[in-house]
């Protein structure tokens, strides 16, 4: 049976978005470049840095910060974890991950962030801008991978442009709600002390904000860490691209070892972003 529509020729949208990625590719093409060139060259100068130190070095250095962001229990709890990862022999790619998850998130926050306090403060804004991050949120990560390769081709940058798309959505939904969940008495009370929107913003609404604004940054970091798998279809190695390994040469032990590098990776950074949120709270 013909599964034709009946009325009218199919709709040309594949060749649609081709000649799209076509056209953007060949007019940004020296931008594109551009940004590979310095994003691929950071990244391998913060691995360097990493990987180049004595391991044991390195995890002190994690551990002091994780115990002065989140405490006692926070900094054992890295230092447990990166010593069995170095035990593992993944030291060299946990370095490359957590490098690959920092950048990406650093980019998402900054483009985030100005979009969801703008929501936040633009009713019409927010209204427009929430299907976008419905369609966002629903896309398969791995059509992510689609547009990365022709703008940037394969390796670690086109990893981190489909990382920070496929993780910008939470950072910008909470971010807005953290703004628009700011007390009305707070803000009525800035405006007969007379400040100004900025004022307002830096002052009341920001710090008020935080809380939320850390969980959107938790989240991403998270769905950031997630993609690392799929990101290793495309050459970005790390843990990633160990498990994408055992994978193709069917090792299921190697495999599971590299999945629970990730997930170690992921309670670090989750318990220490969780802290600084709550350090942050507002008392009642």
């Amino acid at each position: 049976m013909s599964q034709d529509f009946p009325f009218i020729d199919k709709i040309p949208l594949a060749r649609y978005i081709d000649q799209g990625l076509d056209w953007l590719t060949f007019q940004f093409a020296f931008i594109t470049r551009a940004i590979s060139t310095v994003l691929g060259n950071g990244v391998d100068l913060v691995v360097h840095l990493l990987t180049y130190p004595p391991p044991w070095l390195v995890i002190a250095g994690f551990t002091a910060l994780a115990w002065y962001l989140a405490g006692r229990r926070v900094g054992i709890g890295t230092a447990a974890g990166l010593l069995f990862l170095w035990n593992l022999q993944l030291w060299v790619a946990t370095m490359e991950t957590l490098t690959l998850v920092l950048f990406a998130t650093t980019v998402t926050i900054c483009i985030a962030l100005p979009i969801g306090i703008l929501g936040g403060l633009s009713e019409r804004f927010h209204r427009a801008i929430m299907p976008i991050l419905d369609f966002m949120q629903t896309m398969p990560a791995f059509v992510y991978l689609i547009p990365a390769i022709p703008f940037f081709g394969l390796g670690q940058v086109s990893a981190m442009f489909a990382t920070v798309i496929f993780s910008m959505p939470p950072a910008i939904r909470l971010t807005t709600l953290g703004i628009r969940q700011v007390p009305q008495e707070l803000v009525e009370a800035a405006d007969a002390f007379g400040a100004t929107r900025r004022q307002k913003l830096i002052m009341v609404q920001l710090p008020l904000a935080v809380p939320t604004i850390m969980a959107g940054i938790n989240q991403t970091i998270m769905l950031a860490l997630s993609m690392v798998v799929i990101a290793a279809m495309i050459g970005a190695g790390g843990l990633g691209g160990e498990v994408w390994r055992a994978i193709q040469r069917l090792q299921p032990g190697d495999g599971f070892e590299a999945g629970i590098a990730i997930v170690i990776v992921a309670m670090i950074l989750d318990r220490v972003t969780q802290h600084i949120g709550r350090k942050h709270k507002p008392n009642p």
